[in-house]
């Protein structure tokens, strides 16, 4: 899109902008000055800390007191805030950033998607309210802004409606910037989510949408930037570049509505979306929550096609391999009971969502997602790591002939056909 260039350096092009992509320690100790005061904590039955019966996870893995419900708020995806009235929780969230694909419907319907991933990640399949953010760049012309800006809108307010919501106001402001986000807002009862707590050793972790998405991304600008393009073209055509861009582009643009649904089916225990920090960064954050001593271990990492090879190519510039690599609206982490969790990959591919976000066999659009057991949650000190040499899976683009099975290829040594689930499971459990 012309008459928007983001204010960030280019690696920043496929994840979410600001400080949060950029230094998430920084801004997760900024965000520490919004917290309400917190009394004092005692060591619990348990062996952890907390400050009383009734206590619930808080967002820096602290216990918060809580009176009638749990209180989640600064650092996780969702503020949850128990209402006065009727043992109801108020949920909301919030998410914006500059565009980073060409296409401006697809633009704004993968920033809709990226702010109710939030909610998603709780388990909430229903949204009650949407409002929309939206900024347009001064330095757009009058044909561009009347060509632009109503299609983000309308690709924006597409994904609402294909979330069961509709957008009913917001802001707009003029920027030297597009910008464009919005506000998701769900009251619910105590069944309606599931807090990102409760994770054990023995559960395993699923990703519900390949990596890669930052390196697709820049991969499609450097096309016409010669410099960066000959860095990279001796590993990847100009065709698969394409391909990789379009594949990531709807990656980002379908909702994790599925995904939320199957977390209550299957008992998930946790789960939070990889966003700006990365698939590392994100399980760290996640892990941090849990009341019980966890330590998250990523064994396998499904990777777009071609993006490893971009990646190590320009000197692993994003840390795609290291789990560093800004993601925009990408998958659930889950933490997922062992026994159920190939169950759910294989309900992920067939299901689609009927009437009031539940699995069915009419309406939505998650028909054919793929997900992956990417780790192990073991005993440990409420850290995330990846191993030394994670097997990667080639994720191929959509309708490619490779593209057939779960998982794709492997471009590791030891692995080059496409693992199932339960291989996935079985390779993690060895």
């Amino acid at each position: 899109m012309s008459g928007s260039a983001p204010p960030t350096p280019a690696v920043d092009a496929g994840g979410a902008a600001g400080l949060g992509a950029l230094f998430p320690e920084a801004l997760l100790k900024l965000l520490q000055g919004l917290e309400p005061d917190r009394p004092a904590q005692v060591a619990g039955e348990d062996g952890g800390t907390g400050t009383g019966a009734g206590d619930e996870a808080s967002e820096y893995g602290q216990l918060a007191p809580v009176t009638h419900g749990p209180r989640l708020g600064i650092g996780m995806d969702s503020c949850v805030i128990p209402l006065r009235h009727g043992g109801l929780s108020l949920v909301q969230t919030t998410d914006f950033f500059y565009p980073l694909v060409e296409d401006p419907y697809m633009m704004g319907r993968i920033a809709c998607a990226n702010v109710l991933s939030d909610l998603y990640a709780m388990g909430i399949t229903e949204c009650d309210n949407m409002l929309m953010l939206l900024s347009i760049s001064q330095k757009m012309n009058d044909k561009e802004r009347e060509q632009v800006m109503p299609l983000m809108i309308q690709g924006f307010r597409d994904a609402a409606e294909e979330g069961g919501t509709s957008v009913t106001g917001g802001q707009t402001v003029i920027n030297p910037w597009i910008i464009i986000g919005g506000v998701a807002t769900v009251v619910c009862q105590p069944n309606d989510f599931i807090m990102p707590d409760s994770a054990v050793p023995g559960d395993v972790l699923v990703l519900t949408k390949p990596l890669g998405t930052q390196v697709a991304v820049n991969a499609h600008q450097w096309l016409d930037i010669p410099e960066k393009w000959n860095k990279i073209k001796l590993v990847v055509t100009r065709e698969e570049v394409e391909q990789a861009y379009q594949e990531a582009m709807l990656n980002m643009a379908t909702l994790n509505r599925t995904a939320a649904a199957l977390m209550h089916t299957f008992n998930a225990h946790a789960a939070t979306d990889i966003t700006g920090f990365g698939i590392l960064g994100h399980a760290r954050n996640l892990a941090q929550q849990q009341r019980s001593d966890v330590a998250f271990v990523i064994h396998n990492l499904p990777i777009l096609a071609k993006m490893t090879a971009i990646s190590k190519a320009c000197g692993n510039l994003f840390g795609l391999l290291q789990g560093t690599s800004s993601e925009t609206s990408g998958g659930l982490l889950i933490c997922l009971p062992r026994e159920q969790a190939a169950r759910f990959c294989a309900e992920m591919k067939s299901s689609r969502l009927g009437q009031g976000g539940q699995p069915g066999q009419e309406g939505g659009a998650g028909e054919g997602q793929q997900a992956w057991i990417i780790g192990i949650v073991e005993k440990g000190n409420r850290c995330a790591r990846i191993i030394d040499k994670p097997r990667i899976i080639e994720v191929p683009p959509r309708g490619s002939v490779s593209g057939g099975q779960e998982g794709g290829g492997s471009n590791n040594a030891n692995s080059t056909a496409a693992p199932s689930p339960t291989d996935i499971q079985s390779t993690v459990a060895n």
